[in-house]
């Protein structure tokens, strides 16, 4: 369709008029022949919903997350206008943002082929929802950019300069107040998962927390909780499972079916001795993160063992990276030079380990593996699940009123239970039993802040967060110039740290007041590998470049400042 072709090459001239440019051929759906039907007008909008117009940032760009000894356009500051992470995330932005913009100039067909009134509302209160999202991504990822509210010509669309960011700030909050005055608090249970209340409040106030408008995330997180509809999964460890669907904690998700192919690989994120590759791995600055069961850094805590890193932890820890000696996937998780063969739990045989990198070259370079979801599915259907693609939980909308109240400086019982309730579920026990977990109780601001901040990454580490964290607390370029680290080559790391009992790390890493490790000492006294250096340039990345074509296609539309 030489429309969507057009889409591909140009980029923000896909708001063109369809009808002006004549490009539809009569076999293929128009914006002035489609939308004669209910049944069409509700495709159109179960069209906005499409999973490639979603996107998550990924871990891997930031420190959280290692791919042995290879580096990402972010983490290796050669970001551009030519990444293809770039261009897609306009692309896909603007796509459902025109099909939303059509989708409301055609709702006056929609009463006189069948729609009823309150669908007519529903439907326009989606189309706003997903217009708001998709401007609220742009504008956190790249600043200010062209908005466009309806159907323009090809003159007007190869002119649009970019709007500020404060004026889009106010659009995007329009859109999702229309969207929380005309939608559902929920469907039949039958029915698609589709765009809610409690999604456009909670997701209004993630963009007003990226943007630092404390008020406003303060109050539509406080608005979203005061429904009363989501509450945490009792199990952390058991949310994340592809069997867990479509449970309270969940305030917005889209499915995925691997019969529809709309599903996930898990190959790279999986142990070898599972048959995976151990690629895509948790780094070490991720383990240290991790509190202690007293509530302490591990530099501060008596409990902290260098030699035993996964005891005495935060119960989030050994839920999110497979411990030594913990069954994983069917083995014996060790990574160790000396364990040249592992236990087989399903046959109570010794077998080769894989797992460890003094039989498999490529092994886990650092000796961490994921455990956050993972079960025996993942090996099924040519190593693809389709768990659900969660956008927003309820134990972010906590953390979130959490923050922006802490921020505000407003701190009451209400902050604290907040965070203490995201705390207690990990621990496996409810808020008032203070005495079997960690409460928070600091009510002064910096210290409090440190705690949520901690909080946030232990508790949503692979979920796509980290990185907007980074850029809005502005501690990337702390965070990501720094060395990646991992265990050192075999013979070394039997002679350097195994044989002298050092093994797993040689001593015990300081945390920082952002919460990030130094492994640099272990580096320098020999007892770690430096697997790449991060680098991140903090005069320009802050912001995403404007992707290049987009430029030289637009005179008015200028590039963010170092690009």
């Amino acid at each position: 369709m030489k429309y969507n072709k057009l889409f591909v090459c140009l980029g923000l001239t896909i708001v063109i008029s369809c009808t002006d440019l004549n490009m539809n051929p009569l076999s293929e759906g128009s914006s002035e022949s489609w939308y004669s039907s209910a049944a069409e007008i509700e495709m159109s909008v179960m069209e906005l919903y499409r999973d490639v117009f979603w996107p998550q940032d990924n871990d891997e760009w930031t420190d959280d997350y290692t791919n042995r000894d290879i580096s990402t356009p972010v983490t290796g500051a050669t970001i551009n206008g030519e990444w293809s992470t770039v261009t897609s995330l306009w692309t896909n932005s603007y796509k459902p943002i025109v099909r939303a913009n059509t989708l409301l100039e055609n709702m006056q067909k929609a009463l006189s082929v069948g729609v009823t009134q309150s669908l007519v509302e529903q439907y326009s209160a989606e189309a706003c929802f997903i217009r708001a999202v998709k401007y609220a991504d742009l504008v956190s990822h790249f600043g200010g950019v062209p908005y466009v509210s309806g159907t323009i010509g090809m003159d007007e669309a190869f002119s649009m300069g970019r709007m500020e960011k404060n004026e889009l700030i106010g659009k995007i909050y329009q859109d999702f107040d229309a969207a929380i005055a005309k939608l559902p608090e929920s469907y039949a249970s039958s029915a698609p998962k589709r765009a809610t209340k409690g999604a456009a409040m909670a997701l209004k106030a993630r963009f007003a927390l990226y943007m630092g408008d404390w008020e406003t995330a303060a109050q539509m997180a406080k608005n979203c909780i005061d429904l009363g509809i989501y509450k945490l999964y009792p199990d952390f460890a058991e949310y994340f499972l592809p069997s867990t669907r479509n449970v309270e904690e969940s305030v917005f998700l889209l499915p995925r079916s691997i019969s529809l192919g709309v599903q996930w690989g898990t190959r790279g994120f999986l142990p070898r001795n599972a048959g995976g590759w151990a690629q895509h791995d948790p780094s070490w600055d991720l383990l240290c993160a991790f509190l202690c069961t007293d509530g302490k850094p591990i530099d501060e805590s008596p409990l902290f063992d260098p030699k035993e890193p996964f005891k005495n932890r935060d119960p989030r820890c050994t839920a999110t990276i497979a411990a030594f000696g913990s069954e994983h996937m069917g083995f014996i998780y060790d990574p160790s030079p000396y364990a040249t063969e592992v236990l087989n739990t399903a046959t109570g045989n010794m077998q080769i380990n894989n797992d460890s990198r003094v039989n498999a070259q490529y092994a886990s370079f650092n000796g961490l593996v994921w455990k956050k979801g993972v079960d025996a599915s993942w090996i099924e259907n040519g190593f693809n699940i389709d768990r659900d693609k969660v956008i927003i939980r309820f134990a972010d909308v906590l953390l979130m009123y959490a923050e922006a109240k802490t921020e505000l400086n407003q701190i009451d019982r209400s902050v604290l239970d907040a965070v203490n309730q995201v705390r207690a579920r990990a621990y496996g026990v409810s808020v008032a039993e203070t005495d079997k977990y960690p409460a928070v109780t600091e009510t002064d601001q910096s210290r409090l802040r440190k705690m949520i901040r901690m909080e946030r990454r232990m508790e949503f580490a692979w979920e796509g967060l980290r990185y907007m964290d980074l850029i809005r607390w502005k501690i990337a370029e702390k965070a990501l110039n720094r060395g990646s680290y991992g265990m050192l080559d075999v013979a070394e790391l039997k002679t350097n740290v195994y044989d002298k009992g050092l093994w797993f790390f040689a001593k015990t890493p300081q945390i920082d007041e952002d919460g990030l490790a130094d492994f640099a000492p272990l580096y320098r006294e020999g007892y770690a590998k430096l697997l790449t250096n991060r680098l991140f340039d903090a005069t320009r990345q802050y912001l995403w470049p404007i992707p290049s074509k987009e430029i030289i296609i637009n005179p008015n539309l200028r590039q963010n400042p170092g690009y």
